[in-house]
């Protein structure tokens, strides 16, 4: 275990308001009784992972060092998180190349989902992010929280570390599971062979096996980059961002221009929202730079529109997101996209969705009980096809509506109608089931004059993407 350096904090005034206030528990600024001239120095100062040297460790030191711009991206990226990471690490009395680790697994992104679905910084599965009480939410997964899921991922390391009491073992049981390594473990002793992780490298898959050679490839060019012809940036040993407390219900887009910041960045301190709207209490917090937290509350204090333009609405039965957006008055794309359904499913009963606030609606906070358990169900629709029906002086909307069996709102959604009223003449298009096309055809044959035409169009099959999956880490 390293030691950790002999540091006195002194931490700046805490911004605050009747809304908002920061955190004093990322420091604005830092004295340190022994300074290193910058974070790559703590960091260097801090290894205390036994080292490994193998075929696996250079074909991974081959690989980096020939992708200088990937590394210098990566650490790029990973200059907003180091910092904390490495606090962190210090407090708990961690190895420090452990903050490295976010390098191999997601290159410090903390929006990469894998195909496993694995998601944020460090990687966690839904059910092991649960397991480290992690909320994933219709409005917040806090797997992508820089905040929350560093401390998941270090309690889960510590964790490790303590069945394992090797770091090596302990990483691969991170990305292999601690059941495999325990397994492989046994399987060793039973042949009397030697259960560290080199000689246990044969029982791992491929990507275990080359899991901790590519952070002791990334932890050897940190250590010495002038030997692979690295420049690194110099990274400032003192916080990147502060914390701010939340009150009320506040636009991301909103939150961004009162601390003067980018969409980009903002989303990149705060990317474990998932809607529009950040919702919440005081335990709810946003992080922003130090001097970007005083403008903030500077800006807010002389803000005077509102700060959430957002509402939920219930959805009282299962339907099409056309018939929907009608009801809403909003264009059905809209609503797909703000609350991430895909096209040709159905919204089922229960779920909540998210709408423009109107004159219509109550202008107050979405509730937290809302905000923690609403959830949207979708399901794939029925395979229909289009049929195109002329209108007739007898028809009207109900009519029509009871000869397809559809609804009146499926049919304005269809044919974007803004009013009731229907012309002789004007063509409908209507969405029929693939199953019924026996039924719509007799009908069709059967009528009086040749006004209606059908036309099929061949169902579209679309593929989900869903955030479930196996536990990873288990």
């Amino acid at each position: 275990m390293n030691t950790r350096p002999d540091i006195s904090k002194i931490s700046t005034s805490p911004v605050s308001s009747a809304l908002t206030g920061t955190s004093s528990s990322e420091p604005a600024s830092f004295v340190y009784t022994n300074q290193e001239a910058d974070l790559w120095e703590r960091i260097r100062a801090g290894y205390a992972i036994p080292d490994l040297n193998n075929k696996q460790v250079d074909n991974q030191l081959t690989w980096y060092s020939t992708r200088t711009d990937y590394i210098l991206r990566t650490v790029q990226r990973g200059s907003r998180y180091l910092y904390h990471v490495v606090e962190e690490l210090e407090k708990r009395g961690m190895p420090t190349e452990l903050a490295l680790l976010p390098f191999i697994e997601s290159a410090f992104n903390p929006q990469a989902i894998s195909t496993a679905k694995a998601s944020g910084m460090w990687q966690f599965m839904a059910a092991t992010g649960k397991d480290f009480n992690l909320k994933q939410s219709m409005f917040k997964d806090d797997r992508r929280g820089i905040l929350d899921s560093t401390d998941a991922a270090l309690n889960y390391l510590e964790r490790l570390y303590g069945i394992f009491g090797d770091w090596q073992l302990a990483l691969a049981a991170y990305n292999w599971g601690e059941g495999s390594v325990q397994r492989a473990i046994k399987k060793q002793q039973a042949q009397g062979l030697p259960i560290d992780f080199d000689s246990m490298s044969g029982l791992m898959p491929q990507e275990t096996r080359n899991y901790f050679p590519k952070l002791q490839a990334v932890k050897n060019i940190i250590a010495h980059p002038e030997q692979f012809n690295i420049s690194l940036p110099a990274l400032e040993n003192q916080p990147y961002f502060v914390t701010v407390e939340k009150t009320r219900d506040i636009d991301v887009r909103v939150a961004a221009q009162l601390a003067e910041l980018s969409m980009e960045e903002f989303t990149a301190l705060n990317p474990q929202f998932n809607r529009p709207v950040i919702t919440g209490d005081s335990n709810t917090k946003i992080l922003l730079p130090a001097d970007n937290a005083n403008l903030y509350k500077e800006n807010l204090s002389k803000w005077q529109g509102p700060l959430s333009s957002w509402a939920t609405y219930t959805v009282p039965r299962t339907e099409k997101v056309e018939s929907l957006s009608q009801k809403l008055g909003q264009k059905p794309e809209f609503i797909r996209e703000v609350n991430l359904i895909p096209a040709k499913m159905l919204v089922k009963a229960g779920s909540t969705i998210l709408i423009p606030k109107s004159s219509k609606t109550p202008d107050q906070d979405i509730s937290p009980e809302i905000a923690e358990k609403a959830q949207i169900i979708i399901e794939k629709g029925v395979a229909t096809r289009q049929l195109n029906h002329k209108v007739s002086k007898q028809d009207n909307l109900n009519s029509i509506a009871r000869r397809y069996h559809v609804t009146v709102a499926d049919l304005k959604g269809w044919n974007n109608l803004k009013r009731d009223n229907l012309n002789p003449g004007q063509t409908l298009h209507i969405q029929v089931p693939v199953l019924a096309k026996s039924r719509h055809t007799a009908v069709a044959a059967h009528q009086k004059t040749p006004a209606h035409n059908f036309h099929a169009r061949p169902a579209k099959t679309l593929a989900v993407n869903t955030r479930g999956g196996k536990k990873r880490h288990g």
